[in-house]
């Protein structure tokens, strides 16, 4: 009964955080280009976490570092890579928001044949209904955008990367901490970030107090609690289920948007909402698959 109570509310906690994301990314591109934002939000996170582990004497072994390191990657610098840059370039949030409701459905997909972890019929039926709902929430952006054809591979590419990133995260199962594993993915992302930053010419951070105030909404919003969220329910419930629960961020980003930027949803956007909740609860609400005395390849061969 506790375990049941917990995995609700970190399931509540990870819709909100993860939709903070989208919110903080709106405050922070008022100020700057995406990747002067996201390089200066990976060094706030990167360096206290770095100092913490040192202090904490976290020991990594060259498998570990190799396996976080990738899953950084994939999560962080791929995933967000493709938002952003996608969104920079002029495809509507909300088709955006549509591309990367594709997610779990992807993991689903190879979930079963990787992890052991088989949808059931009725589990198919959520992951269809929750990409209905969110067809409709969105639906109103779609074609609004003066995005080039190709800008629209940024978010496919980055969803590609956030779904096979989990699929590992949840099939490799690493034995280190949350906050080693933490560590390791920001520093990458920070290196990243940082480097196309100055690449382009755009690490040096505006002056004003806003673009500091937008930083600060990512850091302990979007990246502590969002994606830390997204790690540990991820060791928790399985890569299916958490996947399923971004299904509620757009709804979700709507309310954000809605109390900060008095930006009113449209029409479709509560019926919509519904119609996503319906999908994760077929989802979620449904029994857990028996566990299988199998090892799979991964496990095995640690």
């Amino acid at each position: 009964m506790r375990s049941t109570r917990s995995d609700a509310l970190g399931a509540a906690a990870l819709v909100v955080f993860w939709s903070s994301g989208f919110v903080g990314a709106e405050l922070g591109t008022r100020y700057a280009a995406a990747d002067t934002l996201l390089a200066w939000r990976y060094v706030v996170v990167a360096v206290p976490l770095v100092a913490l582990a040192v202090a904490c004497r976290t020991r990594y072994d060259g498998r570990a570092l190799g396996r976080h390191g990738t899953l950084g990657l994939l999560c962080q610098c791929v995933y967000l890579s493709g938002v952003f840059g996608g969104v920079e370039l002029g495809v509507p949030a909300g088709t955006t928001a549509l591309i990367a409701a594709a997610q779990p459905l992807l993991v689903a997909a190879v979930a079963g044949p990787l992890l052991g972890e088989r949808p059931t019929v009725r589990q198919w039926w959520g992951l269809a209904i929750g990409l209905t709902g969110v067809g409709v929430v969105v639906s109103g952006d779609i074609g609004s955008g003066g995005a080039p054809a190709w800008a629209y591979l940024l978010p496919v590419g980055g969803v590609l990367a956030l779904s096979a990133g989990t699929v590992l995260q949840r099939r490799w199962r690493p034995a280190e901490t949350l906050l080693a594993s933490l560590t390791v993915q920001t520093t990458v992302a920070c290196v990243f970030f940082l480097a196309a930053a100055a690449a382009a010419g755009r690490l040096q951070p505006p002056a004003g107090a806003g673009f500091w105030w937008a930083v600060a909404w990512l850091v302990i919003l979007s990246t502590a609690g969002g994606y830390g969220t997204y790690l540990l329910m991820l060791r928790r419930v399985g890569a299916t289920r958490v996947s399923t629960l971004l299904y509620l961020t757009p709804p979700a980003t709507m309310v954000w948007a809605w109390l900060m930027f008095a930006e009113t949803p449209g029409p479709l956007a509560v019926p919509g909402g519904l119609v996503c909740a319906l999908g994760v609860a077929l989802v979620l609400v449904g029994p857990r698959r028996r566990k299988t005395t199998t090892v799979p390849a991964a496990e095995a061969a640690r």
